[in-house]
């Protein structure tokens, strides 16, 4: 029950993109085409995972014993932008078509405040299930990891098939482009939040 309540909280309720605002940057970069949100999403899917499962084993068997946490942010990076070093060789060499679309946005992931975000969270946030608060084990930590990057995906993804829309429609003069782009996410956010009921 308690990995329900992580990925329902995580996608819908505490979405890290529409809730938290983490990860903006590529959200508003890697979404004109619903294909490159989707290499994005795929990508950010990855790295957020495999930074989760390496950053929870380096705080609590390297930096806790030693009394250094102090470096979590700086070694949770330098993991982080290793993995988005892997993933962009491993795009270029499969897809040098969705690593052109991605373009500066792909290496930028090595500091998307959305990936280190969760890196921490995992470490430093209780979460509640029954009335108790307690850390994320391993398990719930990569559940959390992979559920706050399907949040991310969805978002991004839904935030690219509205721009593909608004690019066939006819908007105003004075809000084509970015304005209308704002005005969408920020619509976007207001129903994303509905699910935790601040509306």
């Amino acid at each position: 029950m308690e990995y329900i309540i992580i990925i329902i909280s995580a996608v819908f309720v505490n979405n890290i993109l529409l809730a938290q605002f983490l990860g903006v940057c590529p959200f508003f970069g890697a979404s004109n085409k619903v294909e490159t949100a989707l290499g994005m999403a795929g990508a950010v899917t990855f790295v957020m995972t495999m930074a989760t499962l390496i950053t929870w084993l380096l705080f609590y068997y390297v930096l806790a014993p030693l009394h250094i946490e102090f470096m979590q942010t700086v070694s949770f990076i330098l993991i982080i932008a290793s993995l988005v070093q892997m993933v962009e060789i491993i795009l270029k060499k499969i897809s040098p078509a969705l690593f052109r679309a991605l373009g500066i946005f792909l290496p930028l992931m090595a500091t998307n405040c959305a990936i280190v975000g969760v890196a921490i969270l995992v470490v430093t946030k209780e979460f509640s299930f029954g009335g108790t608060a307690h850390l994320l084990n391993l398990p719930e930590s990569i559940v959390f990891a992979v559920a706050n990057a399907l949040g991310f995906g969805l978002a991004l993804i839904l935030f690219a098939g509205l721009r593909e829309q608004l690019e066939l429609n006819e908007v105003p003069k004075a809000f084509k482009g970015v304005p209308i782009a704002l005005v969408t996410a920020g619509i976007l956010a207001l129903a994303f939040m509905g699910f935790a009921g601040i509306v």
